[in-house]
């Protein structure tokens, strides 16, 4: 049981949930589909060679994507993708636990943090293909160095702000430094934490990109760079619509995550503006 808990939610009748449901529904898919129209009509009445319309694009999309560019190109940058994500996000709340617990030693890093932070993570990959070779293991250290900072940083940050009452409270009851961590600490910097990570998947996906551009001849990266470079544009726009398919799904998956990890929190957010 944590002591940042369980405020019980209470469900707004049923007639006012469902209007506010129905217009988000019909803002989310509404809008697209207004913008594709629009966009079909603009590339029927002024073509441009560079902005192909979505029909054209549809096609390039069947033929590029849904095939042996799948297995070879799209789901090995998408596995590398995962796991950096997992990797980052790990030893984001680690180190930033360790550092926001630890007062001398958030003082020592704060400088080299920020330092680290500031550097585009991009003019180290020459770096990293130094170091690790031109290898899929070079690729997740990219993503992991350029998307780890706004986990660890909210981390760090989130945890410095629990609340000394609630601090004291907890020690007043003889909880142990572990219980401390798991029921207090961590639940208190979790609304920070998950702002953190929700960062973390759109700059991984751009990091992912830019490692399979250089140094690199599979994945979408490289394959959106190759189009590219051939004036393949059709083909160039589907891997875009492909990148942005993938941001899609992974604000689908963080959003699951996010209200279950934050069930108490938008419990009491409820009950505030009840």
């Amino acid at each position: 049981m944590t002591l940042y808990t369980s405020t019980v939610r209470t469900a707004p009748p049923r007639r006012a949930v469902w209007p506010g449901v129905a217009r988000s529904v019909g803002f989310a898919v509404g809008l697209p589909i207004l913008l594709l129209i629009l966009w079909g009509i603009w590339g029927t009445v002024a073509p441009a060679k560079f902005f192909p319309g979505p029909l054209k694009i549809l096609d390039a999309f069947g033929e590029t994507w849904i095939g042996p560019a799948f297995l070879t190109d799209v789901v090995p940058s998408v596995a590398r993708l995962a796991l950096a994500i997992v990797l980052a996000v790990v030893l984001g709340i680690a180190a930033g636990t360790v550092i926001g617990l630890t007062r001398w030693l958030r003082e020592l890093l704060e400088p080299l943090l920020e330092f680290f932070r500031a550097i585009p993570p991009p003019v180290l990959i020459p770096v990293f293909v130094a170091l690790l070779g031109v290898t899929d293991t070079m690729k997740i250290v990219v993503i992991v160095f350029g998307s780890v900072w706004p986990v660890l940083l909210n981390t760090v940050e989130g945890v410095r702000g629990t609340d000394a009452v609630m601090t004291e409270t907890a020690r007043s009851f003889s909880l142990t430094r572990s219980q401390r961590l798991f029921s207090l600490v961590l639940p208190a910097a979790s609304p920070r934490i998950m702002a953190g990570v929700r960062q973390t998947l759109s700059v991984a996906l751009i990091m992912m990109v830019i490692s399979e551009m250089f140094y690199s001849s599979s994945g979408l990266g490289y394959q959106i760079a190759f189009f590219q470079r051939n004036y393949l544009i059709a083909e160039m726009w589907s891997g875009i619509v492909l990148l942005g398919l993938i941001g899609v799904l992974l604000a689908v998956v963080f959003t699951l995550v996010e209200r279950r990890v934050l069930r108490w929190y938008h419990g009491i957010k409820e009950v505030e503006r009840a």
